[in-house]
């Protein structure tokens, strides 16, 4: 039933995409908000009862439900739940149109529209980016979206659902990687910023979180990329990366396609503004890893690794299914 569920939720994001504040994202961003405004007291045990209020608990519901469809109209009913809840929780097209966006900036030669589109889809500062480092950029933010919106869904995903608790997986990993964004965004906010427990909090449950999914999606990257290269790479220089789970799936994309990732970070956003660099995209010397320099023709092999990633997923899941079957 899994390979099922996830290749309908695919299907259905390609022909009928999520936008980016859809009801289901603003319900979450609502009670994140509710829920830090009535828990968060700046101690680390309320910090984490937010925590787990925000992360926990909707993943607890979504077994629940998954159990009690199950229990009343058998594996259908359970089956289009975790169909809903899976096409909710990924998000191809929630990252992709900024690619696309940049991506065909640059090809025109339109190098200041492509900052404008860096910019407003980070929230970071992006006015003084040559080409080369606005091409690097654009490539570490679409695997690490890649990797957030998809493969780290579809890990929690399986984990659990052949644990027997549905979709509770990608709700999961989903609520967890949006409180730590979130709650680092609203650090900066007027009206009830989070506290540094909270973020604290956060992060240290993302670390967690992402550790397997991280090594994973890289060790995909590998597979589907230049090998010995990505896992060069992955083991001479992922350690110098500001995020070590970053920095795995950094450094193996970079060896999988042959090209020079890391370099000087992008500024912060000013006091006051929407957010802050993706952590992993930055935090490296000046240059960068090993490896050929950014070009607009390396955003064709990005993508083609990504919907290499898919399919080898798909593979595997074909792959046990069959063995379970005939076993």
């Amino acid at each position: 039933m899994i390979l099922f569920v996830i290749v309908i939720a695919l299907l259905l994001e390609q022909v009928r995409p999520l936008e980016p504040h859809n009801p289901a994202a603003a319900a979450l961003r609502r009670w994140a908000r509710a829920v830090a405004h009535n828990v968060d007291t700046g101690t680390g045990h309320h910090a984490w009862l937010a925590w787990t209020l925000v992360v926990a608990l909707p993943a607890v519901a979504a077994a629940a439900v998954h159990g009690l469809l199950l229990w009343l109209g058998g594996w259908p009913l359970a089956l289009l739940w975790s169909v809903l809840v899976l096409y909710l929780t990924l998000g191809f097209r929630q990252f992709s149109h900024h690619f696309t966006g940049i991506r065909d900036a640059l090809e025109a030669g339109d190098e200041e529209r492509a900052r404008q589109l860096l910019a407003h889809w980070q929230q970071v500062d992006a006015g003084a980016l040559p080409r080369t480092e606005i091409v690097r950029l654009v490539i570490e933010y679409s695997v690490l979206a890649a990797h957030r919106h998809v493969f780290g869904v579809l890990a929690w995903f399986c984990v659990l659902a052949v644990a027997g608790l549905g979709p509770a997986g990608a709700v999961f990993y989903r609520n967890a990687e949006f409180v730590r964004r979130y709650w680092q965004r609203k650090t900066q906010a007027a009206d009830h910023p989070s506290s540094p427990a909270l973020c604290e909090a956060g992060d240290a449950a993302w670390r967690v979180i992402d550790w397997l999914p991280a090594r994973m999606t890289a060790l995909g990257l590998a597979i589907v990329g230049s090998f010995e290269d990505a896992i060069d790479a992955w083991r001479q220089h992922a350690a110098r990366f500001a995020d070590a789970n970053d920095g795995v799936i950094l450094a193996a994309t970079a060896g999988a396609i042959g090209v020079r990732l890391g370099g000087a970070a992008l500024r912060p956003a000013a006091p006051g503004g929407l957010g802050q660099p993706m952590p992993g995209a930055a935090g490296l010397a000046a240059e960068g890893l090993p490896g050929e320099p950014p070009r607009t023709a390396h955003f064709t092999q990005v993508v083609g690794l990504v919907w290499r990633m898919v399919a080898l997923w798909l593979l595997l899941l074909v792959l046990l299914t069959l063995a379970h079957v005939l076993g």
